[in-house]
């Protein structure tokens, strides 16, 4: 591949890209303290154009983690606050009046942009959720029988809140399907936590990120020259059937209804592949299937009620399951 090079300067070599996305954890770490897995899980779905569900109690920075990650990337970011009244139109745009030339015009909606931060998307009803996804699926949005495309790259970084549940909309099926990874938020370590306070102490401000240091460390045509490497990435027979195999005992699994579908072992298999890239090899061992399993098919998988009951949890079966299918050697 022939390096080639972005408005900012960003080489598009896949080494120096490998390089620059790897120093994305230690500059967003300026801003959010002890959340790496978290920072890999949005690089990851980036490489592989998905779209990532976070969920995490108020208060973890789930927000800042997507702002930082779109400034290290010197990408563009809008948020959208998803509430009960919010209409289609608020999310994709609308045409509107101009009175100056006596036509229709289109606004583009916050849609239209690199990273987009759906806060508590649960909390919309399913029209508005529902917008969402031709523009997840598609990367465009149709507005008055138009297509429009959306810019590249585009990725939906949609928060909920697991333990507030009243007045809210549970995303269905279908649309947690079509988001690439789940990636679970928890609340930080005792001395992440002091960490945290301390910054704040010293006057660190989370609306200003460029007072706190964070200088952009990769470009599009990194991410894009990341691509391309991740796609060259070798996949053995083995390996696929290795997925294949851990999507089917899901659907066994008595302890659930509903079962990972094909598309989810095509996420697995990209998300692995990614994953293999990522680590420095041009090829996918099972580790790296085991190391992306649960953020790739947690929110893919239903309970059955009584086992729910049990204490049962998605990533308690997933990990059963990972436990008992036999590994390709």
């Amino acid at each position: 591949m022939d390096p080639t090079t972005d408005n900012a300067g960003y080489t598009g070599d896949a080494g120096t890209a490998r390089a620059s996305l790897e120093s994305l954890r230690a500059e967003i770490a300026k801003a959010v303290v002890g959340q790496d897995p978290a920072v890999t899980g949005l690089v990851v779905a980036l490489l592989c154009r998905g779209h990532v569900l976070l969920e995490g109690v108020p208060g973890v920075a789930k927000t800042l983690l997507v702002r930082a990650l779109a400034s290290a990337l010197e990408l563009d970011t809008k948020r959208i606050q998803f509430t009960p009244d919010l209409m289609p139109s608020d999310v994709t745009g609308s045409l509107v009046y101009d009175t100056r030339s006596a036509e229709f015009r289109f606004q583009p909606g916050p849609v239209f942009t690199n990273l987009l931060l759906a806060d508590e998307i649960n909390r919309t009803p399913p029209k508005t959720q529902s917008s969402l996804l031709e523009a997840m699926e598609e990367r465009q949005v149709t507005v008055d029988g138009t297509p429009r495309p959306l810019p590249d790259p585009f990725l939906v970084a949609a928060t909920q809140n697991p333990v507030e549940y009243e007045g809210t909309y549970p995303l269905p099926e279908a649309q947690l399907d079509r988001f690439l990874l789940k990636l679970t938020i928890p609340l930080p370590s005792r001395q992440d936590e002091i960490d945290v306070l301390t910054r704040h102490s010293e006057g660190f401000n989370p609306r200003d990120l460029h007072a706190a240091g964070l200088r952009p460390v990769a470009g599009p045509a990194d991410l894009e020259a990341a691509r391309a490497a991740v796609a060259k990435t070798t996949i053995s027979p083995e390996i696929t059937a290795y997925v294949v195999d851990i999507c089917r005992a899901t659907r066994e699994s008595p302890s659930l209804t509903l079962g990972v579908s094909p598309r989810g072992a095509t996420a697995l298999l990209a998300t692995s592949r990614a994953w293999a890239w990522l680590t420095g090899r041009d090829y996918v061992i099972p580790d790296d299937v085991k190391a992306l399993a649960l953020p790739t098919l947690r929110h893919r998988v239903q309970l059955r009620p009584e086992a729910e009951m049990e204490g049962v949890t998605a990533d308690s079966v997933i990990n059963a399951i990972l436990a008992h299918v036999p590994v390709p050697r």
